[in-house]
């Protein structure tokens, strides 16, 4: 079931790929007493992903914060050299953190898979973005297939 409104954000052990290598976090560490943002994406340098959805959090993130969020965190089926990569191509440094969820266990957790077998990439995470106070969700919105509108950093930000 997909995660909703009201829900706390499951218990994890997280990666997250960073310049000096991968890091090993928890959910509780990550948003644990905070104001977060977390966004997914299906894939690391794919091309929404790349040109508009990541870019978005990154441009937005002094107003994110103005808002209130403290962290804001971005989420692929991906290892954490992979994300650790894709967050210098986009200049992430200081401002997003990069969850690798290489084997979809969070995805899983949280109810937000997406099986593209079909398509060669096994199970991904839908694009989606949530904010959480303290671990538990405030605001949460899961895009259609093929769609960039919910989850954009424009939108995030009218939830925070």
């Amino acid at each position: 079931m997909t995660i909703q409104v009201g829900d706390r954000i499951p218990s994890a052990k997280l990666m997250l790929g960073t310049p000096e290598g991968p890091k090993e976090t928890s959910t509780e560490e990550l948003f644990g007493g905070k104001t977060a943002v977390l966004f997914g994406v299906p894939g690391a340098f794919t091309p929404t992903c790349s040109a508009k959805h990541l870019p978005g959090f990154v441009d937005n993130f002094e107003a994110l914060k103005a808002k209130g969020a403290e962290v804001v965190a971005c989420m692929a089926v991906n290892d954490a050299f992979v994300m650790a990569a894709w967050g210098k191509d986009q200049g992430v440094a200081g401002k997003v953190a990069m969850i690798a969820d290489g084997s979809a266990e969070f995805t899983k957790k949280l109810g937000l898979e997406l099986d593209l077998t079909a398509r060669g990439l096994g199970i991904r995470c839908q694009r989606f973005a949530l904010v959480a106070k303290d671990g538990k969700v405030t605001h949460i919105a899961v895009e259609a297939p093929g769609a960039f509108e919910v989850s954009r950093a424009e939108a995030v930000l009218g939830a925070l």
